[in-house]
């Protein structure tokens, strides 16, 4: 091993073979080797892609149950705008601390094998709110059930770590771009069809839900089982964690992640709230707006990461960031004049600019940590020892990234539920959401846009980031 690698991670000899096993394993992998990637990679690889979409796609329905069930719940659940803000809040946590574990159990038992583990695990947090959704049960009891929704958040990080090992460098942006547009769409879905349980049986059947996604979650778990592989050559790695954990661009990608992918799930559980308390809509009225922002977010986030393959993520995140900004000027200022058209233009804007962002900062994820795998390379380390060692650190940074960055959805609500509670409006929070898209914006310059930086890393080598 190389001085260079001892420094930058401590990985052991990978070389050996790993065992055959039986079942949907395969043991040979490699997508960037050309020859090998046109002639048998693209086409399993595209296979595993569609069924973790379609597990995520659920998933992230899943997660979001409760951002519909409380617009069901009128005046007979005896829950304020504040109780619902803070019961919406308590998925997005548990889904944000499953990630961690999410990420890292691929390598353990395989991406199939627990992507189909993941998607039964679903008909717990719906089977249990069948039970308890009614008028009478207490608050206590719905915070602990719609917890159990955070399974759902759980699979975005066992779904997007899979996929960013079956995907050249090249690719994957479009890659995980996909796959995480199609479970983000899973929101703006169950949105819709929460309006039309609404708009054919009324506001007083949220359980109507359920008929349609229980018998989901058995069917993609199933399709998962069929179709999808695991690889063998994926494995856990003590020391790529540790790299991941004490990189500070782990620490920088958090950040920015918070500011993309946490605004896209925290406004999607927050705006139909947002309208029945500042804009005192319907149930339906609500509803009939709220699923718009979720479904283009979701559908624009792959154009964030092929766009980023082919201008730089850093470019695309940088203004992203800015447009975000604006479109949170256009809601403060739609909010004091009271229009409502004003303020849910705006307000679907930063769904748009969010789901972008998404694509564009995983996209950097893996990209910076390869950057610094050339780097090494030109310091004097094998090629192939610096690449296995970056598509290792960034696979355990995407689950670290994406934990944190789930943490953004709680801490978007919470804002909402303490500035409705104090100022009976949400122009205080949009303030504070302000403020945090200017720094991400500056960060993204500061650290990875100006193309004079470069950064010493601890190989000693003189790293520059402009390109990623």
């Amino acid at each position: 091993m190389t001085q260079a690698a001892k420094k930058s991670g401590a990985f052991e000899d990978r070389s050996i073979a790993p065992p055959v096993r039986r079942g949907r394993w395969i043991d040979h992998w490699t997508p960037e080797d050309p020859d090998f990637w046109a002639r048998t990679g693209a086409k399993v690889a595209n296979r595993n892609l569609w069924f973790s979409i379609f597990v995520e796609h659920v998933g992230f329905a899943v997660w979001s149950l409760w951002s519909v069930f409380v617009l069901f719940m009128g005046p007979e659940y005896h829950i304020d705008a504040a109780g619902k803000f803070f019961l919406v809040s308590t998925p997005t946590l548990v889904g944000a601390v499953l990630r961690v574990p999410y990420t890292f159990a691929v390598a353990r038992f395989g991406g199939r094998n627990f992507t189909v583990v993941s998607g039964l695990l679903l008909l717990i947090p719906t089977v249990a709110a069948a039970s308890v959704l009614h008028p009478g049960t207490s608050y206590t009891t719905f915070m602990l059930v719609a917890a159990l929704a955070g399974f759902g958040g759980g699979n975005f990080a066992s779904s997007m770590t899979n996929i960013n090992t079956l995907f050249p460098e090249g690719r994957k942006g479009l890659a995980l771009g996909l796959n995480a547009g199609g479970g983000n769409l899973g929101v703006a879905v169950v949105q819709l069809i929460g309006l039309l349980i609404i708009a054919v049986s009324g506001a007083a059947h949220p359980r109507l839900m359920l008929v349609v996604y229980i018998p989901l979650v058995v069917v993609s778990a199933l399709c998962a089982a069929l179709f999808m592989d695991n690889l063998s050559t994926v494995r856990n790695d003590t020391g790529a964690a540790k790299a991941a954990v004490s990189d500070p661009q782990t620490s920088i990608m958090s950040l920015l992640y918070i500011g993309t992918f946490g605004s896209f799930i925290g406004y999607s559980f927050a705006f139909g709230l947002v309208l029945q308390s500042q804009f005192g809509r319907t149930p339906l009225q609500a509803t009939a707006v709220t699923f718009i922002g979720p479904l283009l977010g979701s559908l624009i986030r792959p154009v964030g990461g092929w766009l980023s393959d082919r201008v730089g993520g850093t470019r695309v995140t940088f203004w992203n960031f800015l447009l975000m900004g604006m479109a949170t000027l256009v809601c403060i200022l739609a909010s004091g004049s009271k229009s409502l058209a004003l303020f849910t233009i705006g307000f679907i804007a930063l769904f748009v600019f969010s789901g972008l962002g998404n694509g564009s900062t995983y996209k950097m994820i893996p990209a910076i940590f390869r950057a610094k795998a050339l780097a090494e390379i030109d310091a004097g380390e094998s090629s192939e020892t610096a690449l296995l060692r970056a598509r290792r650190i960034s696979g355990a940074a995407i689950g670290i990234i994406s934990a944190v960055g789930a943490l953004g959805g709680l801490l978007i609500n919470l804002a909402f539920r303490q500035s409705f509670a104090v100022a009976k409006s949400g122009v205080p929070a949009f303030y504070g959401f302000l403020a945090f898209y200017v720094l991400c914006a500056a960060v993204t310059y500061v650290v990875y846009l100006r193309k004079v930086r470069t950064v010493a890393e601890p190989s000693g080598a003189a790293m520059a980031y402009a390109s990623v």
